[in-house]
């Protein structure tokens, strides 16, 4: 089965708007996998306007599962990720005032800068991903670059979904089977949701993980945290 890592960054989004601790984002990360997440995810930005390095220093002591930290590799991002030292790092080629990732890596382009840092998280004991678009070139770059996954970005996998979904999952598939053929791992992420996902999850071969939190989260404030996650779980049912 494919693995659901709950993002809680709009959690903290939420709690940031009033200041205080409510709602608790280290009581989030625990019901999330109490309910049957298998694992959590955070995306520190510089600003800190969600989750916040603090945050981030108190979640991971208490994470049962998977502790997935996404970002962009600044040196103040490094020093907290080979500080915590989370089973998985994603690094995403955000800039700071991003309001969500947008692009994955040009893998050619920005090589020698994310071998080094790959380099220094895989000495550390830390699987790593790659954020990459559905492009052949970029799947092979990121194995020059000898990271352990890519995640896939989804977002026009979602934009086209409802116009013609066999099209749109198309350059997923062979970018999964792909990665598979260089010995990479597949995790994937953004914009899946209960519409979309099940169709994903189906059609996408060797998926390892999922990331999902925009949707997911806001379809708890209808559902409720438990039953929106066995909701999620069931669209990774093959």
């Amino acid at each position: 089965m494919t693995k659901l890592s709950v993002n809680i960054n709009k959690i903290a989004t939420i709690r940031n708007a009033r200041g205080g601790n409510m709602p608790n984002v280290i009581e989030a990360a625990t019901n999330c996998e109490r309910f049957g997440a298998h694992g959590i995810t955070v995306h520190p930005r510089p600003d800190e306007r969600h989750i916040t390095y603090n945050d981030v220093r108190q979640i991971a002591p208490i994470v049962t599962t998977e502790f997935n930290i996404e970002g962009y590799p600044s040196e103040s991002f490094i020093d907290l990720v080979l500080s915590v030292k989370p089973h998985q790092v994603t690094l995403v080629p955000d800039a700071p005032d991003a309001i969500t990732s947008n692009a994955g890596w040009d893998t050619l382009t920005h090589q020698s800068f994310l071998k080094s840092i790959i380099s220094d998280f895989k000495g550390a004991g830390i699987r790593t991903s790659l954020f990459v678009e559905a492009e052949p070139k970029y799947i092979e770059g990121a194995k020059a670059i000898q990271t352990d996954r890519i995640e896939l970005y989804t977002e026009s996998y979602a934009q086209h979904f409802a116009i013609d979904k066999a099209k749109a999952v198309k350059p997923f598939v062979e970018s999964a089977i792909l990665a598979k053929e260089l010995e990479l791992g597949i995790n994937a992420g953004h914009d899946l949701n209960l519409e979309n996902l099940k169709y994903f999850a189906n059609s996408v071969p060797f998926l390892d993980e999922v990331s999902i939190g925009h949707a997911l989260i806001s379809d708890a404030l209808y559902l409720g945290l438990e039953k929106t996650i066995e909701s999620y779980k069931n669209c990774l049912i093959k």
